[in-house]
């Protein structure tokens, strides 16, 4: 019988999938890493590109000994754990264990959840859908706030005010609303000069 995560917290982690890929996004945008992608989420972005990894039940507690082995196949030593929403898990055991191997550590995370784990990076991609813990705020060393609709400018505005004042700041175009949105980021981004934007150009490159 297979053991439940819940036996052991963060021993075995849903896995949904692991590749070697480029960066295509945020601060880190170009860099090869290694992205952990776990399944689990109970944010519900109307948007999202993988809610495939909603359903926690759904992908097999992986050992964390074995992500790591995976991890340890490519030159490169960063590491994103992403989702789903990684943050549903306790990452402390996972993240430990990749800093005993010497990886650079970045999470992607809506901050719905406690934080947990060792990082090096936190990008903080609040949602509407699911209010934010109120600890990310300190953690966060990027806003990336995904632009669907126009009232999305003043939503990322109320996350900017509670981060910290070195926090990178992104403005980021939902793929699908790219063609509508993204001239409304360059002009709101000049004008708000505080902001940056980021783009998927792992989506042009047509790369995982």
């Amino acid at each position: 019988m297979q053991e439940t995560i819940v036996a052991k917290p963060g021993l075995k982690l849903p896995l949904m999938e692991a590749f070697y890929t480029i960066q295509g996004e945020g601060r880190y945008t170009g860099h090869p890493a290694y992205f952990i992608r776990l399944g689990g989420c109970d944010v519900g972005c109307v948007w999202c590109d993988v809610k495939d990894s909603w359903d926690v039940s759904k992908w097999p507690a992986v050992d964390i000994r074995d992500i790591v082995a995976g991890a340890l196949q490519y030159p490169g030593r960063l590491v994103v754990i992403t989702g789903g929403e990684p943050l549903m898990h306790d990452l402390g055991p996972l993240t430990q264990l990749l800093k005993q191997h010497g990886f650079k550590i970045n999470i992607e995370t809506s901050g719905a959840h406690p934080f947990s784990g060792e990082f090096d990076w936190v990008c903080f991609s609040p949602k509407k859908f699911k209010a934010p813990h109120p600890g990310i705020y300190k953690k966060a060393d990027e806003l990336k706030v995904v632009v669907y609709h126009k009232s999305d400018f003043l939503f990322a505005e109320e996350h900017a005010d509670k981060v910290s004042a070195d926090c990178v700041k992104l403005l980021q175009p939902e793929w699908s609303k790219s063609s509508e949105m993204l001239e409304k980021i360059i002009a709101y981004a000049k004008s708000h000069p505080s902001w940056q934007i980021s783009l998927q150009t792992h989506k042009f490159m047509n790369i995982p």
